[in-house]
């Protein structure tokens, strides 16, 4: 009697740990995807939102 709680609680842990490893990896697969379309994006011309105010304000604060 006690296999079988092994059994389900063994395959339980490693369910988790597979969907942990696998989220954790689609998350830092995603992140180099977005980063690579970031430089892309930026080597074409196209900036951050936050980078122009930071450059819009020191161009207004110096005459």
């Amino acid at each position: 009697m006690t296999q079988s709680y092994a059994f389900y609680v063994y395959g339980s842990y490693l369910f988790a740990g597979a969907v942990t490893i696998g989220v954790t990896l689609w998350t830092w697969f995603e992140g180099r995807a977005r980063r690579r379309e970031l430089k892309a994006l930026e080597a074409s011309g196209i900036r951050r939102r936050s980078s122009r105010t930071k450059d819009a304000s020191h161009s207004k604060a110096s005459p």
